[in-house]
C-alpha cells in the first residue's frame, strides 16, 4: 500500500476569504447555505461539497455565481471526499464560523482565511483525503509595543472591540 502526497493551491478572488471543513452528508450544502444567510449583511458566497459516496458528485450552492464557480473549481482541484469549501466577499469568516460550526454534518473547520491556502492531499488506492492546510506565512518575528498598539487600534477600528 502506498500514499502520494499532493499539494493543491485553492484560487480566489482578490481578498476573498475562504472556509475549508470536513463533513460528512448529502444535505451539507443546503445546511451551509442556510448558515450562512441567516447572518445577514450582504454577505456573498458560493458553496462546494465533496460527496464521498452514492454519486460522488461536487454539490454546489450559493448567492454568486461566480464565487460558485470558484468554489466548485477548487473542489474539483481537491478531488477528496466529504470535505466543502466556501468562497466568500463582503464578510468575514469570523462572521459565519459559529452558525457553520453549528451545522450537524460539519465534522471539522480546516483553515479560515483570506491568505494564500495550500491544501496537503494525500492519494491512496481507495481515493484521496485532505491531511492539513499551509496557511499563510511564516512569522517574521515576535510582536513588540507598537505592533501591541496597531493590533488594538484595528480591532476597534474594524469594529471587533470597543
Amino acid at each position: 500500500m502506498s500514499v502520494e502526497l499532493e499539494l493543491v493551491t485553492i484560487e480566489k478572488p482578490g481578498d476573498a476569504n475562504i472556509i475549508l471543513g470536513q463533513s460528512h452528508f448529502i444535505k451539507t450544502v443546503e445546511d451551509l447555505y442556510e448558515a450562512i444567510v441567516q447572518v445577514g449583511g450582504g454577505i456573498r458566497f458560493g458553496i462546494a461539497f465533496l460527496e464521498a459516496s452514492g454519486a460522488c458528485l461536487v454539490r454546489c450552492a450559493g448567492n454568486d455565481d461566480k464565487l460558485v464557480e470558484t468554489a466548485k473549481a477548487n473542489a474539483l482541484a481537491l478531488g477528496t471526499g466529504h470535505a466543502f469549501i466556501i468562497v466568500m466577499e463582503n464578510g468575514y469568516p469570523i462572521n459565519v464560523l459559529n452558525n457553520i460550526k453549528m451545522v450537524p454534518e460539519v465534522c471539522s473547520i480546516y483553515c479560515a482565511t483570506a491568505n494564500p491556502v495550500q491544501v496537503v492531499v494525500a492519494k491512496t488506492s481507495q481515493g484521496r483525503g485532505i491531511m492539513g492546510v499551509i496557511d499563510g506565512n511564516p512569522p517574521a518575528g515576535v510582536e513588540g509595543p507598537e505592533d501591541v498598539e496597531w493590533r488594538h487600534s484595528f480591532l476597534r477600528k474594524i469594529g471587533y472591540k470597543k
